[in-house]
C-alpha cells in the first residue's frame, strides 16, 4: 500500500546515505604535509587572454561581472579565506567539468534516440534496457528506481573524489579541470582495486607536451560549451516541440519533466 511504499522509499533514502558516509570514512586519511604559502594564478587577466584564445571572434563576455566577485566572503564563511581568485578558480572549474558532463550526455542522448544499447540484461531479472519509443527521457524514466541511486551514487563519489584526492585544490593555487588519479593516488586511496583512471585511463596524453596538452584544452573548453547547448536544445525540443527549429521532428516529444528525475518513482516533495 501507499505507506509501505512510503517506507521503502525513505529506507532506500537512508541506505544510500549511509553507504556514501560509509565509503568517505573508508578512505585512508591523507599524508599531512607540510603548510606551504599558495600563490594563485588564476586572474580576470587570465580570464581575458584565455577568451582571446577560445574565439577570437567573441571577446571576453562576462555580463553578471562573476570575474569581480569574491563568493563565500562573508560571515560565516570568512574564516575560509576566500578570493577573487579563488572565485575564479572555483567558476573555471565548474565550467570545465560542466562541458565534460554535457559532452557525455550529448553522446549518450544520441545513443538512446537511435536505440544504441548494451546487449546484456539491466537487471537481475533478466530485463533488457528500455527502449521507451527513442526517447532518452522516458528511457531514465523506465529504469527500475535502484538504477537511478546506483548512477547517482557512482557520481556522488567521482564527485567526492575529485574533491577531497587532488595535489592543490583549485581554489588554492590548483589548475581548473583537474581531475585527481583513482590509481596510485599518494593523497587517498579506494579500499577496492580500481584497474583504471577516470582521466586518461590508457595514458594517451600521459608523455603529450605542454602545448599539446594547452590546445587540448582549448578544444575541450568550446566542445564543452557547445554540448551544454546542444544537450539543452534536445531537451527543450522534446519539451516543447518546435522550440529549437533546427531540431524540429528530430526529438521524441517528451511530457515528463527532465528536473524531476525521480518523478516517476514518487514526488519528492509529496512522498
Amino acid at each position: 500500500d501507499l505507506q509501505v511504499a512510503r517506507t521503502l522509499i525513505m529506507f532506500s533514502k537512508i541506505v544510500l546515505a549511509l553507504a556514501l558516509v560509509g565509503s568517505a570514512a573508508a578512505f585512508q586519511a591523507p599524508v599531512a604535509k607540510p603548510a606551504t604559502r599558495v600563490v594563485m594564478s588564476e586572474t580576470k587577466a587570465d580570464l581575458e587572454a584565455l577568451a582571446k584564445e577560445l574565439n577570437p571572434v567573441v571577446p571576453f563576455w562576462d555580463p553578471l561581472g562573476l570575474a569581480d566577485q569574491t563568493f563565500w566572503a562573508t560571515e560565516p564563511w570568512g574564516a575560509l579565506g576566500s578570493t577573487n581568485e579563488a572565485t575564479i578558480g572555483w567558476l573555471r572549474h565548474a565550467e570545465i567539468k560542466h562541458g565534460r558532463v554535457a559532452m557525455a550526455a550529448f553522446v549518450g542522448y544520441l545513443a538512446g534516440a537511435n536505440g544504441i544499447q548494451f546487449p546484456w540484461p539491466q537487471t537481475l531479472k533478466g530485463d533488457m534496457p528500455p527502449f521507451a519509443g527513442g526517447s532518452p527521457e522516458a528511457q531514465w524514466d523506465a529504469i527500475p528506481l535502484a538504477a537511478k541511486w546506483q548512477i547517482i551514487s557512482v557520481i556522488a563519489f567521482l564527485e567526492l573524489w575529485g574533491e577531497c584526492a587532488l595535489d592543490t585544490h583549485y581554489m588554492k593555487g590548483g589548475k581548473p579541470g583537474v581531475y585527481p588519479p583513482l590509481v596510485n593516488n599518494g593523497n587517498m586511496q579506494i579500499p577496492h582495486p580500481v584497474p583504471l583512471n577516470l582521466f586518461d585511463p590508457f595514458n594517451l596524453s600521459k608523455n603529450a607536451s605542454p602545448e599539446k596538452k594547452a590546445k587540448g584544452l582549448i578544444a575541450e573548453i568550446n566542445n564543452g560549451r557547445l554540448a551544454q547547448i546542444g544537450i539543452m536544445a534536445f531537451l527543450a525540443e522534446a519539451k516543447v516541440p518546435g522550440s529549437v527549429p533546427l531540431l524540429a521532428g528530430c526529438v521524441k516529444p517528451y511530457d515528463g519533466d527532465s528536473m524531476a528525475p525521480f518523478l516517476s518513482n514518487f514526488d519528492m516533495f509529496n512522498l
